[in-house]
């Protein structure tokens, strides 16, 4: 048995880009290796929200390093107008494997996201939750102070940063 990480890819964006007050450049390669030497990972989940032709190229990159793809559903009147929203389908995924896979330890969540907290309290509960790696400390859920600080872990430290950061000359940007 082993761990599912599950990641919320417009939530792990925004916070280390568009939101942050000090963004950096996340290497997925890094974070891939991460997840599966640290947490153990067996599958890492890498929820895209909908599917854009012209970043074919980026979900090739992401399908090499290792990451199972599940992008988000539109019907055709919303298809180009609505991307993320990948909430419900990471808390139906979860709950699928935890019911259908019998390879499925403990889950590990990549988010900031206060959605997840009454999954992420069930999971405790049930000792089948491993960790919420929350992408920023200024905009984290408030909602995780309550859950004790073994389950959850900041990436937006200057450790992490270095641990995952992308390089560039010898250089993190």
């Amino acid at each position: 048995m082993g761990n599912f990480a599950f990641i919320d890819n417009q939530n792990l964006y925004m916070a280390t880009t568009k939101n942050a007050s000090e963004p950096w450049k996340l290497d997925m390669q890094r974070l891939h290796e991460y997840l599966k030497k640290k947490y153990k990972c067996d599958v890492i989940y890498l929820f895209m929200g909908a599917y854009k032709q012209d970043q074919t190229w980026r979900y090739t990159e992401y399908q090499k390093i290792g990451y199972v793809l599940i992008h988000r559903e539109h019907g055709e009147t919303l298809k180009g107008k609505k991307t993320g929203s990948v909430d419900t389908d990471i808390v139906f995924q979860v709950m699928h494997d935890l019911v259908e896979e019998r390879n499925l330890d403990k889950v590990v969540l990549v988010s900031g996201d206060g959605d997840y907290k009454r999954m992420v309290d069930y999971l405790i509960k049930k000792d089948r939750f491993e960790m919420i790696l929350l992408l920023c400390k200024e905009r984290a859920s408030s909602l995780y102070k309550a859950i004790s600080n073994k389950h959850y872990a900041y990436l937006d430290t200057k450790d992490m940063r270095t641990k995952l950061g992308k390089v560039k000359g010898g250089e993190l940007r």
